[in-house]
């Protein structure tokens, strides 16, 4: 085989990528990344022998694993260049700290060329651990911390970093080089989910403080007459600065996919050119860029290989990187991007194609939610809300992900449907109803959002006075797609949750005897066939 990767829901046949993946990056490219995986180990193990994780190795290390997250980087290029300043930077722990010994084999491994670390490559991949079930734990612990680096680069970008949660992504990485046995590697992984609780605390921390607690919106879904600029992915700050770019420009602003919640925002909605979502989740790209005739920005992960129709109107920024494709660079010395060029592109593209009108509701993070507390309290205590289903996570092309769109359709009229993440467009525009005035699909945001659903659970069962978090009326049925949703996962598990189905299949990187660990002590489970799953869930099982 010419590659290994599995990390993420659509792997072939759902076992493994072994000659391109169903993601679209070649085999190189998956190498590579592997590759830059293995020197991120080596870097915090040479940090953890020195005692040292100071910011600047903690977001070397964020930032290494965050561009290995499926969808963010496919460019050969940049993925060496990130491998070149690694080892630089894993040799200047080792210079300034005099830390010798053969560490890992990565901590004294040096090389400059492509050609060698494509060589390397071939030894250092997930295959190298040959046990199973090792390697299937080591496997859920680095996916885990992909996802709480992402988040962890979020707030970075905002000013917001803690250096406690550089220092255990570190060790926890670090862990993965380590002769542990299952009950401590089985530890490692819940630590993670602790991990994602603080890390997805701070991002939110991070939001909140910078652009306003979410409020219920109706973001319009329509188009407008002047030309637009399409802003994907997840990066707030660059919402910001090109809303701020745009302005008076005559150019319009629309969110396209996992940033249809900066409608939410109250710092974003003073801009009249602010106009609304455009299009659905990430994988229908190729149709809706093509439609929306305008330049499109990704910020984060969510790009799919693209149609030459309009591949010369996608620029990236951040950590996206794309063969071709124009990049913004990052910020320097305070100063914002420029997007300029974007805009000066937009002003000669005619409107975006209407592919659909009206509006939908969002906004029902955990702030809004509690403010509605009394509401939603009495709406359970007199029985009008039976139970609250948590559909979050991310969407995806697989066919059994209609699965969703049927329990939601499906679920009795007295039932709300707690949601974060891509995995809402699967029923956010069912027009599902309210019960007394409480919208049946309550949108928290983006998949860091899941946390609102963790504290507005915790807050119920504060309110109710229960001891167990699993004695709510609340049933978790989630859909995962990519290590971001990983990391979720282990926060749900590390809070206690329990009962949680997982779909559209569960992870080909679960061994049969790590799955049956998850089913044992979390009773997690694969979703079924419709009408039994909502039965069960309706029962509390």
């Amino acid at each position: 085989m010419s590659m290994f990767c599995y990390q993420c829901q659509e792997t072939l046949k759902n076992s493994a990528c072994t000659v391109q993946g169903v993601c679209g990056k070649d085999s190189d490219t998956a190498n590579l990344q592997d590759l830059l995986v293995y020197v991120a180990k080596g870097i915090s193990v040479v940090s953890e022998r020195a005692g040292t994780a100071d910011g600047k190795i903690g977001r070397f290390v964020v930032k290494a694993l965050f561009t290995t997250v499926t969808n963010v980087n496919f460019d050969r290029e940049s993925l060496v260049g990130l491998i070149r300043e690694g080892l630089s930077l894993r040799e200047e722990i080792k210079r300034n700290y005099g830390v010798d010994g053969d560490l890992h084999d990565s901590a004294v491994w040096f090389s400059d060329s492509e050609e060698e670390f494509l060589e390397k490559a071939e030894h250092v991949g997930i295959l190298a651990t040959e046990d199973e079930d090792t390697r299937s734990l080591r496997e859920l612990l680095i996916y885990g911390l992909k996802g709480v680096s992402a988040y962890a680069d979020h707030a970075a970008v905002l000013g917001y970093e803690d250096d406690a949660i550089y220092r255990e992504i570190i060790r926890l990485l670090a862990s993965t080089t380590k002769d542990l046995n299952a009950d401590e590697m089985v530890g490692e992984v819940m630590k993670a989910g602790e991990l994602a609780v603080k890390v997805m605390a701070l991002l939110d921390r991070a939001n909140t403080e910078t652009y306003g607690h979410p409020e219920i919106t109706e973001v319009n879904i329509g188009v407008g007459s002047n030309s637009g600029i399409l802003i994907s992915g997840h990066d707030l700050k660059d919402m910001e600065e090109l809303l701020k770019q745009t302005e008076g420009t005559g150019v319009d602003v629309y969110t396209h996919g996992e940033m249809l919640p900066a409608n939410y925002y109250p710092a974003f909605k003073k801009y009249a050119h602010f106009a609304g979502n455009y299009g659905n989740a990430w994988w229908k790209q190729p149709e809706e860029f093509d439609k929306f005739n305008g330049p499109i920005l990704m910020t984060t992960n969510c790009l799919v290989p693209l149609r030459e129709s309009y591949k010369n109107r996608v620029f990236t920024t951040g950590l996206v990187s794309y063969p071709g494709l124009k990049h913004i660079p990052d910020r320097e010395n305070g100063e914002p991007k420029d997007f300029s060029p974007l805009i000066e592109m937009a002003k000669t593209c005619p409107p975006p194609v209407e592919i659909e009108t009206g509006t939908i509701v969002g906004g029902f993070a955990h702030n809004q939610v509690m403010a509605l507390a009394d509401k939603v309290v009495d709406a359970v205590k007199t029985g009008a809300i039976k139970r609250f289903v948590v559909m979050a996570g991310c969407d995806g092309r697989h066919r059994t992900r209609q699965y969703y769109t049927d329990v939601a359709e499906e679920l009795p009229k007295d039932t709300v449907i707690l949601t974060a993440g891509c995995a809402k467009y699967r029923y956010n525009k069912l027009g599902l109803g309210d019960i007394g005035g409480i919208p049946r699909v309550l949108d928290a945001g983006q998949c860091n959002d899941s946390y609102s659903l963790a504290v507005i659970a915790l807050k119920l069962k504060e309110v109710f006075g229960l001891e167990d978090i699993n004695d709510l009326p609340i049933s978790f049925d989630i859909a995962w797609y990519e290590q971001k949703a990983v990391t979720v996962l282990l926060a749900l598990l590390y809070l206690g949750v329990k009962g949680i189905r997982l779909g559209p299949t569960l992870p080909a990187f679960l061994s049969p005897n790590v799955a049956k660990v998850l089913v044992e002590n979390f009773d997690i489970k694969p979703i079924g066939d419709v009408k039994t799953d909502i039965e069960m869930m309706m029962q509390g099982r």
